[in-house]
């Protein structure tokens, strides 16, 4: 008997319990990327990454960032989680081994706050710390309900999800270090800069421009 076709296998995705023992807790924000990121993976017919087979692009800093690094494998040491701080609650998964990529957008119609209006309502207040013991517990019991409900929600109902061409990011290089002669701190080259013809690292260096 022949095996089934690999694209229609049953890929294994890390459970959100994974997701939340990386992150520290459960909340709406981190079920987003872990929803993203599972369909990602089921989308492009793929399993965790290893060796930046597979390619994360995401538009946020978020909680959600924590799920797609557990589901995907994509991580900022391994230089397959690239970061655009767009303020967006999109992500785009490419894998290398077949150049398919997705592009999973939250939909505007998906509004947490919306579909809960007091959890809207007592964020701010529990933000600031002004919000009272009850409130607070109250918060935190519509935090898990809407995360649960989010779990057992259609993804398409949560998100845009399209094919799409994107150029495919080159693997992460490795680079010789200088030492930055004013810190003495060990610097990558690449992100070296010149000051008074010695090296110095970003931080020692003073900027000059003149407002172009």
């Amino acid at each position: 008997m022949h095996d089934e076709p690999r694209m229609h296998r049953k890929k294994k995705i890390a459970s959100f319990a994974d997701a939340v023992r990386f992150h520290g807790h459960t909340c709406p924000g981190l079920m987003l990327g872990y929803r993203a990121a599972e369909a990602a993976v089921r989308e492009l017919a793929t399993e965790r990454d290893v060796d930046e087979e597979l390619v994360a692009i995401v538009e946020n800093d978020a909680c959600g960032v924590d799920a797609v690094q557990v589901v995907t494998g994509c991580t900022l040491g391994k230089g397959n989680l690239i970061f655009k701080d767009y303020g967006k609650q999109a992500y785009t998964f490419i894998n290398r081994n077949t150049n398919d990529a997705v592009r999973i957008a939250l939909k505007p119609s998906f509004n947490i706050d919306d579909l809960d209006p007091e959890l809207g309502r007592l964020r701010p207040r529990v933000a600031a710390g002004k919000a009272t013991k009850k409130e607070t517990e109250a918060f935190r019991r519509r935090m898990e309900s809407m995360t649960e409900a989010m779990r057992k929600a259609p993804v398409e109902t949560m998100f845009d999800i399209r094919r799409v061409e994107a150029a495919i990011p080159g693997k992460a290089r490795l680079f010789q270090s200088v030492q930055c002669s004013k810190c003495g701190e060990m610097v990558a080259e690449s992100r070296a800069r010149v000051r008074d013809g010695r090296f110095v690292c970003i931080p020692c260096f003073d900027e000059y421009a003149r407002g172009w």
